[in-house]
């Protein structure tokens, strides 16, 4: 049986992290594109600010 990716997620540490979508304005197109990060819950608002 294939192992499931989602196993090496489960160490307990996950919880701390959140996903980030961020929309920001492409410079050489001028549209705006999305920008995903895995950032740490206590960073969350500094990251958006950014």
């Amino acid at each position: 049986m294939a192992k499931k990716a989602v196993a090496s997620l489960q160490t307990g540490k996950s919880s701390s992290y959140a996903k980030v979508i961020k929309m920001v304005k492409s410079p050489k197109t001028g549209a705006y594109i999305f920008q995903e990060e895995m950032v740490p819950t206590e960073k969350v608002q500094e990251y958006v600010k950014k």
